[in-house]
């Protein structure tokens, strides 16, 4: 059978460094002090994009994300050079979208330039609050005087941008978010990323939570401020297109969307994941975590893979359902046939339409519905039964 391809390729190119580890993240993110030798690191980069497009000949670039880490701690020449080496071993859409995630920290007018001329297009900022003790108990080292400022500099300098914020915090209420996000909407111009805070193992909220130090809202107060937040996002014109994303038509991340389609992307840097066609099988791929540890192997090998599974239908038909019932638009019946070998449960989908977490577009998509998403875990494991 020949595996359902939908033309969409990435590069993902993680920069695994940053200048303090937040207590909530679980992203491979890693802070560096002494010397650093960054032209060496970045020729590391170099090797590894060589060696992944000699595995995917002829592919076609829609999309580079630049994610951490902290990427806007790196030079503008570091990341010229790494856009200039993907441009050399693939052919890049002259329109691609080209983001770089920065800290506010990180910000300033003459760097952000920097980033313009060498390629980057859009913007996503790592802003969390707009309230000063949340930043400090979340770990961020700006103030929300800094993060405002930075959001206009990146509207200022670049055509797209975008900013990040958490919301059900320990001790926030819906009133305090429902202001807190009416500010962000005013300040975001195209595109908002809106998150949940989840515990994550192996970080110091997770240890906090399990001693009884740090409380979350209950299940009954997650799903409020999910709602809210549904309703002030649609008010504003910038509705959800996927379950956390929102932006105004034409503003979406098209790397994002990338990966919620399930198209191909290669995995640059330390940590970085992959999905990749190679010989009509799809492989997950992973590199080497640590990042000098990450550096040698390049060296050593001209990669720093440690993973490359080729994945089973049924993996494929599950990563699928997961990625993609995540998006507004929904999912294809029969694009999951072709990737996974079998058809979807007619009755699983009754059930769910009788709950109303599901429903059927025009074009025959499924789409979790509003009251779905709250549930989307349970949904997917009910479709891919």
């Amino acid at each position: 059978m020949q595996l359902s391809a939908n033309d969409l390729f990435g590069v993902y190119v993680h920069w695994p460094f940053c200048a303090s580890k937040c207590p909530y993240c679980d992203f491979n993110s890693h802070v560096h002090r002494g010397p650093f030798d960054e032209q060496a690191y970045v020729a590391a980069y170099e090797r590894e994009i060589a060696h992944a497009a000699s595995l995917t000949p002829g592919r076609v670039v829609q999309s580079i994300f630049f994610g951490g880490g902290t990427p806007s701690l790196m030079s503008p020449w570091a990341v010229e050079s790494i856009i200039n080496s993907i441009t050399r071993h693939w052919t890049v859409e002259p329109k691609a979208e080209i983001t770089l995630e920065a800290n506010p920290t990180s910000v300033e007018v003459d760097r952000f330039r920097g980033f313009r001329s060498a390629g980057i297009n859009r913007v996503s900022l790592g802003v969390q609050s707009l309230r000063d003790k949340p930043l400090a108990d979340l770990g961020r080292r700006h103030t929300v005087d800094e993060a405002i400022a930075a959001v206009r500099i990146a509207q200022s300098v670049f055509e797209r941008s975008s900013f990040d914020l958490i919301y059900g915090r320990p001790n926030q209420t819906l009133d305090d978010w429902e202001d807190e996000l009416k500010e962000a909407l005013w300040l975001a111009k195209g595109h908002i990323s809106l998150y949940m805070l989840t515990i994550e193992q192996g970080t110091r909220y997770f240890d906090l939570h399990r001693a009884g130090k740090l409380i979350m809202p209950n299940e009954d107060l997650a799903a409020d401020f999910y709602e809210l937040t549904q309703e002030l996002t649609a008010q504003a014109g910038m509705p959800a297109y996927e379950i956390s994303n929102h932006a105004r038509p034409g503003q979406e991340s098209e790397h994002n969307l990338l990966y919620w389609r399930y198209g191909e992307y290669a995995g640059i840097g330390p940590g970085a994941h992959g999905r990749l066609l190679i010989n009509n099988q799809r492989h997950a791929t992973a590199t080497e975590k640590m990042p000098f540890d990450w550096q040698k192997k390049v060296v050593s090998n001209g990669h720093g893979l440690v993973t490359d599974d080729v994945l089973t239908w049924e993996e494929q038909g599950d990563e699928f359902l997961v990625m993609g019932l995540r998006l507004r638009e929904g999912i294809s019946p029969q694009r999951f046939t072709a990737l996974s070998g079998r058809k979807i449960n007619q009755r699983q989908i009754d059930d769910l339409k009788g709950y109303g977490f599901v429903e059927i577009l025009p074009n025959g998509n499924i789409r979790v519905t509003d009251r779905g998403w709250p549930v989307l875990d349970a949904v997917v494991a009910d479709l891919a039964a």
